[in-house]
């Protein structure tokens, strides 16, 4: 599939089958993840697989809302690896683990694997039931399973900005004081 095909046709799933997703699978997963450009090739990434259910019963009372997955991925970045800019030292962590969750939210689906981004969630709560150590900061769980014959996209999926309304040459719009 032409890729940006698949970014297009890519959803977040809300509804899960119980269909386990297989180690080879999940190898080339994480492998998209593990080649994911990182700033300085730092390579902060920690990614805590959870696949078995008492794994799973875990995260129930750290998000709102669950999709039957049969798979998560906490995807973190260690604080005491991650590259920080020398002007202000902003910390790229965050940005370095997102870009890897969108590397394997991409590979997911391009194995026929459904994902949700769940970026809320309670850190607090997260860190206590996975016993996440301070240098490791959780940004995003990947919710993953195979799509249920129910699924379908949200209709809000389709609705994009026009590209005028979110790209400028050269120099942005003067803001209406």
């Amino acid at each position: 599939m032409d890729f940006l095909e698949l970014a297009k046709s890519r959803y977040s799933v809300r509804k899960f089958s119980t269909n386990r997703i297989v180690e080879e699978k999940l190898s080339l997963i994480l492998e998209a993840g593990r080649v994911a450009p990182t700033a300085v090739n730092r390579q902060p990434q920690r990614i805590l697989v959870l696949e078995n259910e008492e794994d799973l019963a875990k995260l129930k009372p750290c998000i709102p809302y669950r999709f039957q997955e049969t798979l998560a991925l906490l995807v973190c970045y260690d604080k005491n690896e991650s590259w920080k800019r020398s002007f202000d030292n902003k910390d790229s962590g965050e940005v370095d683990a997102s870009i890897v969750a969108t590397h394997m939210m991409l590979e997911a689906y391009n194995l026929g694997i459904g994902s949700t981004w769940v970026g809320h969630f309670d850190p607090q709560v997260t860190r206590e039931m996975f016993q996440i150590p301070q240098n490791i900061e959780p940004v995003v769980l990947l919710l993953l399973g195979y799509p249920s014959h129910e699924s379908s996209p949200n209709p809000n999926h389709y609705k994009r900005l026009d590209r005028a309304q979110t790209v400028y040459y050269g120099s942005f719009p003067e803001v209406e004081k």
